[in-house]
């Protein structure tokens, strides 16, 4: 989108937030009809992703856009997550938030054409800010699907993004304060110091797959900290769909860890004949069940989007009880579920003729029913 990036991130957050209606109104799950059986699309054009209270300036400003038919979805998706990381939304997006074991921010991201099923992705980016611009740029300018780190970046710079610091005072102190800690916690296992009580550096520890625990060896100690991301599914007038992610990842992640959020099918996924799904929560635990594809799958297969949302995450909680996860998913009539589990998540949505943004607050799944 060339207005876009034309345009620093400051900027960017001045526009969103001009064009922001006062409030968003928050509902219960059960009051946003996504469990019935009648229709609850809003409307074409639709925006909808995950979280809401600061996320859903991103939510605005993608809906707004494509007020003018002139706006793709591409567009839209790719504005509503650069708001995001302009606005650094709670942290866990953007520039300067969820610092690495070496006090460095680094950016996941990922933007998908509905209709050509094409998607773009960085991870690992380092020094740019605007991860999703980057990531269209990919879409647009490659035939690959994911470039990653310290080339990520130079493919970003040679398309015009400016690299620069993503640290700032407050992520710097926050890992100072980390360290001084005792780096707890972490995600280290296996390892020679104690990674529970320790810094390092770290040497493995030997491990014996034959041993009757060695199962219980490869388990986390417990939650991972911070795992916010903003994935969003836009849908214009004319039917055509794309989504988008955009994160900063885990807090304290072992250098050079890529989540979930630029992985095609897990961070979301669409396909305008069918819809679109968008993620949060435990990203090393979530790719590995590409929960998005699946919803959207499940979709084509006759489900609806709240049935789908709910089947992607039962499908999580039957391997891993504990998971935090968060879906929204929406199918190209603008109908739209979710499901999480682990916590409270919630999705924010807009489209139609709304006067302002709708956050659905989903309670976590009963894992005491049958999984």
């Amino acid at each position: 989108m060339a207005f876009i990036r034309g345009c620093s991130l400051s900027s960017l957050a001045a526009f969103t937030f001009a064009a922001l209606p006062p409030a968003a109104l928050a509902v219960t799950h059960a009051n946003a009809n996504v469990n019935g059986t009648s229709s609850n699309s809003p409307g074409l054009p639709m925006v909808i992703n995950t979280w809401g209270g600061p996320f859903v300036a991103a939510t605005d400003a993608a809906y707004l856009s494509l007020l003018n038919e002139q706006t793709s979805a591409l567009d839209a998706v790719e504005l509503g997550c650069s708001t995001c990381e302009a606005n650094q939304c709670d942290g866990s997006v953007g520039y300067g938030g969820s610092p690495d074991e070496n006090c460095e921010t680094t950016l996941d991201a990922m933007i998908m054409d509905g209709t050509t099923m094409k998607s773009g992705s960085v991870a690992a980016l380092r020094r740019i800010k605007n991860a999703i611009g980057v990531a269209r740029a990919v879409l647009e300018h490659t035939t690959h699907t994911m470039l990653a780190g310290d080339l990520a970046t130079d493919f970003g710079v040679s398309n015009g993004f400016v690299a620069e610091d993503l640290t700032t005072p407050e992520s710097a102190a926050s890992c100072a304060a980390w360290k001084a800690g005792g780096c707890q916690p972490n995600y280290r296992i296996n390892a020679i110091p104690d990674p529970a009580s320790s810094c390092g550096p770290y040497t493995p520890a030997e491990l014996d797959p034959s041993l009757e625990g060695y199962a219980a060896q490869l388990l986390g100690r417990g939650a991972p900290e911070g795992h916010d991301t903003i994935s969003m599914i836009a849908l214009h007038t004319s039917g055509t769909m794309a989504a988008g992610t955009s994160t900063n990842g885990a807090s304290r992640k072992v250098p050079g860890r890529v989540g979930d959020g630029p992985i095609t099918g897990s961070g979301s996924y669409v396909d305008s004949d069918v819809g679109g799904c968008g993620a949060t929560g435990d990203g090393d635990i979530m790719m590995r069940f590409l929960p998005c594809y699946q919803a959207v799958e499940s979709l084509r297969l006759g489900m609806t989007p709240q049935a789908a949302a709910e089947d992607a995450v039962r499908r999580m909680v039957r391997k891993y009880p504990a998971v935090q996860s968060g879906i929204v998913v929406v199918n190209s009539k603008g109908e739209h579920g979710g499901a999480g589990s682990g916590w409270t998540f919630t999705y924010a949505y807009r489209g139609g003729t709304m006067n302002e943004t709708i956050v659905v607050s989903v309670p976590p799944l009963d894992t005491g029913s049958e999984l």
